[in-house]
C-alpha cells in the first residue's frame, strides 16, 4: 500500500468515525418493513409519514411487553421476594416467564438514538420510568438506603442489565454470563446495606443535561 492510499484510508476512516458520532446508524427502511411484514411501503407510509413516529410506537410496544411480563409475575409477590423476581426477571433468570428477546432492537434504537432527539427522549423516559420503579421497590424493602441509596442502585441496575444484554445479544457472549450480573446486582446491595451513600455528597441520579 503506498503512502497516498493510506492517508486517503484514513481520512475515509476519520469520516466515518465522525459520521458514526453525528448521525448514528440509519433509520430502518420503509421497504425492509414492508418485505418482512408482507405489506406495502405505501400502507406504511400512509400510517406512518414520519419515520421517527414508528420508532417510538414500536418502543411503546416494547415497552408495554415488559410491563406486562412483569405484572404478571410481581403482583403476587410480597416483600423481598418482589425485588428478587424483578432482578431475576430482567437477566432472564425466571422459568417459564422469559425476558422479551428484544435486546437487538433496543441496540438499534440507542443507535439511532444518537440523531433523533424523539427517540432519544423516549428511551430515556423508558429506562427512568424502570429505576424509578425499582428504585421505589428498594426504599420500600430496604428503608436504610433511604431515596439517595434506592436510586443509587436502580441506577447501576440498569446500567450493568442493559450492558449485560449488549455483551450477550450484539456481541455474541454465553448468556451464562447472565449468573455472573445477577450475582454482581446482589453484592451491589450488600454493599449499600453496609454502607450507605451520603445524601449531602451523593450527585443527582436520574436527572439529564439536554
Amino acid at each position: 500500500m503506498t503512502t497516498g492510499q493510506h492517508n486517503r484510508k484514513e481520512e475515509i476512516v476519520t469520516a466515518a468515525f465522525q459520521t458514526l458520532m453525528d448521525e448514528g446508524l440509519p433509520m430502518l427502511s420503509y421497504d425492509a418493513i414492508a418485505r418482512h411484514g408482507g405489506l406495502s411501503r405505501q400502507l406504511i407510509r400512509y400510517h406512518y409519514p414520519d419515520p421517527e413516529e414508528l420508532m417510538i410506537d414500536l418502543l411503546d410496544h416494547m415497552a408495554g411487553v415488559y410491563r406486562e411480563a412483569m405484572i404478571a409475575e410481581v403482583t403476587r409477590l410480597q416483600g423481598t421476594d418482589r425485588l428478587r423476581c424483578f432482578f431475576d426477571f430482567y437477566f432472564d433468570m425466571i422459568e417459564g416467564n422469559p425476558k422479551p428477546r428484544d435486546n437487538q432492537a433496543y441496540d438499534a434504537a440507542m443507535s439511532l438514538a444518537t440523531a433523533h432527539p424523539p427517540i432519544r427522549a423516549t428511551l430515556r423516559g423508558q429506562y427512568s420510568l424502570l429505576g424509578q420503579v425499582l428504585s421505589h421497590e428498594l426504599e420500600l424493602q430496604y428503608p436504610v438506603l433511604g431515596i439517595q441509596g434506592a436510586q443509587e442502585l436502580s441506577w447501576l441496575f440498569v446500567c450493568l442489565m442493559y450492558g449485560h444484554w449488549k455483551m450477550v445479544a450484539s456481541l455474541g457472549f454465553a448468556e451464562t454470563h447472565r449468573s455472573v450480573t445477577r450475582a454482581a446486582i446482589d453484592r451491589l446491595v450488600e454493599s449499600y446495606l453496609a454502607r450507605p451513600s451520603q445524601p449531602e455528597t451523593a450527585p443527582r441520579i436520574w436527572h439529564t443535561t439536554t
